[in-house]
């Protein structure tokens, strides 16, 4: 028989956080998260979601085995910004075993209704600023950096326990080693215009946190209107800009500006789910030289924003971002890129991916289910 349980102690956690390494532990495309940095993102001390919004972490049991887990979680920020009372979960994981995933999914749905919330959506690790969406195609392939991942019957146990289809969320895929024809000729005559200037992310500290001030502002002002949008907290920009930084290559984050003004940006990273692969979510002597050398032959970046505020669109801007970041990131050895995650009604970035010839690879799935 199948009991679920709260997560209330430190082993609780721990084997809430190891229970994927044993459900993955034959599959070769999933990428094991480290188990510190999962720790701490778990700590209300290190993560500033806990600020704002409620957690809880859930096991599912058979025979004094962990066979499930599943997290519910509020989201003050989006009930503040839809004006609705939708419920989330997160950080499913599951045996093929419908009884387990049915008890994990009642939890989260009873834990959210003793909270007053109408809907439970998801899956969102924890909101829709993380990593979220079941995948449902494009299993043959391991996610790049912030993305997920999960066997095929997972959607099957999610539509088992009464959830609909709210939002499908998109990842494009490209190789290429010379920067497309059209586009650069394209961006060379666009630049040449000069009614705006792109330039990367200033390696000077001081510089640097005004871009990145700048950054932010745009994402505020660009994504406002997209679906689910939520804004970070100034807790979790800072939370973001720790987590990040380590990682970023300044010349794949580009800032454009229209006198002065900010108008868009792209953040290209580095898919250092590459070297994670190699260190199996431990950091000890051996996985570090491992993850040093790793490191130093990335050959795959992912495109997570590429967004231009309103006012300034349909100038080109979007062109140029698209040429600089292959004119620097080839040279470093990024011939393989994912433009993730794009929303499935998100007509004009849709069109660019097919603009560049990307393939629509993987999609990633969000469903909802009414709390009776």
């Amino acid at each position: 028989m199948v009991e679920v349980r709260p997560v209330l102690t430190k082993k609780d956690l721990k084997t809430f956080i190891m229970l994927p390494f044993r459900l993955y532990k034959h599959d070769p495309n999933w990428v094991a998260p480290l188990i510190g940095e999962q720790k701490k993102f778990f700590n209300p001390k290190y993560n500033s979601y806990y600020e704002h919004s409620e957690v809880a972490l859930f096991l599912a049991w058979e025979n004094g085995k962990p066979i499930g887990r599943i997290s519910a979680q509020t989201n003050t920020q989006h009930n503040l910004e839809h004006k609705d009372k939708v419920g989330f979960f997160g950080f499913f994981e599951c045996e093929d075993n419908q009884a387990a995933a049915d008890a994990l999914f009642e939890a989260a749905l009873k834990w959210n209704k003793e909270r007053g919330r109408d809907t439970l959506r998801g899956p969102m690790n924890l909101s829709v600023n993380d990593e979220c969406g079941l995948l449902v195609k494009g299993f043959d392939k391991p996610p790049f950096i912030m993305m997920t991942y999960n066997p095929p019957y997972y959607e099957k146990l999610i539509l088992g326990t009464g959830f609909h289809q709210v939002k499908d969320l998109y990842a494009y895929y490209l190789e290429r080693t010379t920067i497309p024809e059209r586009i650069e000729k394209a961006a060379l005559q666009i630049m040449q215009r000069k009614n705006f200037t792109v330039r990367t992310l200033s390696t000077d500290k001081q510089q640097q946190k005004k871009d990145i001030e700048t950054v932010f502002k745009i994402y505020r002002e660009a994504w406002q209107y997209n679906w689910g949008a939520v804004p970070l907290t100034d807790g979790e920009l800072k939370q973001v800009v720790r987590t990040l930084l380590p990682i970023v290559d300044p010349d794949l984050v580009q800032i454009a500006e229209v006198n002065g003004k900010p108008a868009g940006f792209s953040l290209a990273l580095p898919n250092y789910n590459e070297v994670l692969s190699v260190m199996h979510g431990r950091v000890n002597p051996v996985t570090m030289i491992k993850a040093y050398f790793k490191s130093k032959h990335i050959s795959s970046a992912r495109v997570i924003t590429l967004g231009v505020i309103r006012e300034y669109q349909k100038r080109g801007i979007d062109i140029v971002f698209h040429y600089n970041s292959y004119k620097n990131g080839l040279p470093k050895g990024f011939f393989k890129t994912e433009f993730s995650w794009i929303l499935d009604d998100n007509v004009m970035m849709i069109r660019e991916a097919e603009m560049l010839n990307a393939e629509l690879y993987k999609i990633y799935r969000l469903y909802d289910k009414p709390i009776g």
